[in-house]
């Protein structure tokens, strides 16, 4: 009998079986999420960077903070005018402008007036320190 290796039968290695291969579909799935990620941060990026404006409040109180105390009647004015907008912020801010306000009473409505006084600038210093901006 004449046998070639072709013919005998091999029982120690088992056939080829086929393996469902999903590294396309995850793949992709990665791109999708890493997209998503990425368009998130960019659409937060963008809506802080638009909402960057500095509000009304915060001009008014760096203009309170700049008061020039040499002239006396126009600071008198300008304080009251700009104060009033933080005067609603809550009861505190209300009965302290109405006390700096009466305080600068004097100074406002006579024609020649003398320099602000240190207790009505320290007054409105602690005004400047009840605001929340």
């Amino acid at each position: 009998m004449n046998t070639t290796m072709a013919d005998i039968p091999v029982n120690d290695i088992a056939p080829l079986v086929e393996v469902a291969d999903y590294s396309i579909y995850l793949f992709v799935a990665l791109i999708i999420v890493t997209a998503a990620i990425i368009f998130g941060i960019l659409f937060y990026a963008l809506k802080k960077w638009r909402n960057r404006h500095i509000s009304e409040r915060h001009i008014s109180y760096k203009l309170l903070e700049t008061i020039d105390f040499s002239n006396p009647k126009h600071a008198a004015y300008t304080i009251s005018r700009i104060g009033y907008r933080f005067a609603a912020d809550n009861e505190r801010t209300q009965s302290a402008y109405h006390h700096l306000f009466e305080r600068l009473k004097p100074y406002k409505y006579a024609l020649n007036v003398e320099p602000i006084d240190t207790e009505t600038i320290a007054y409105f210093r602690l005004y400047l320190e009840m605001i929340d901006v």
